[in-house]
């Protein structure tokens, strides 16, 4: 009996625990939102390495061209289900300066995996290539572009542009 009860309270603690260490401190979904931001920063820099690199604005490296690339590919695959939960938008109580993702992310949700796969499909043709020739980095650019494009004109509001929100 004492060997049950232990273990309840233990149990216990640790729900507290976990329940504390996930906690919304300064704005609802707190932790969600700032992981989905993250990620997107990670996007953005990769983006940013090739697409100085296809502008002309720095060197072509074959090294570093592939693995920015290699990098977008990781970042597409990632199951980050778990950073968008529903109610994590701008219309939300208390996120509208947190976030920009619009609220028709969570009924468009078919929407949204295609745009995903299109967005995938294209980091994996410039990851198959980026690491070969300047040519290749800039025949995929377009592509990966359009493809993020996508995705945040319809289901970002305007003001993340500026701000970096998710």
């Amino acid at each position: 009996m004492n060997k049950i009860f232990a273990t309840a309270i233990f149990s216990s603690i640790i729900a507290v625990a976990a329940a504390t260490a996930f906690a919304d401190d300064e704005f609802p979904f707190k932790r969600q939102i700032e992981a989905r931001q993250s990620v997107m920063k990670i996007y953005a820099f990769n983006l940013g390495l090739l697409g100085a690199m296809a502008k002309g604005e720095a060197p072509y490296d074959a090294k570093l061209a592939g693995d920015a690339s290699h990098n977008l590919l990781s970042n597409a695959n990632m199951r980050n289900s778990t950073m968008w939960p529903a109610g994590s938008d701008v219309d939300a109580a208390g996120l509208a300066d947190v976030t920009a993702a619009k609220a028709s992310i969570w009924s468009n949700f078919p929407e949204i995996g295609e745009k995903h796969q299109a967005l995938t499909t294209a980091i994996e043709a410039m990851a198959a290539v980026a690491g070969d020739d300047l040519s290749a980095v800039r025949a995929n650019m377009g592509a990966v572009g359009k493809a993020c494009k996508a995705c945040h004109e319809q289901f970002r509001t305007a003001h993340d542009h500026e701000d970096g929100h998710h």
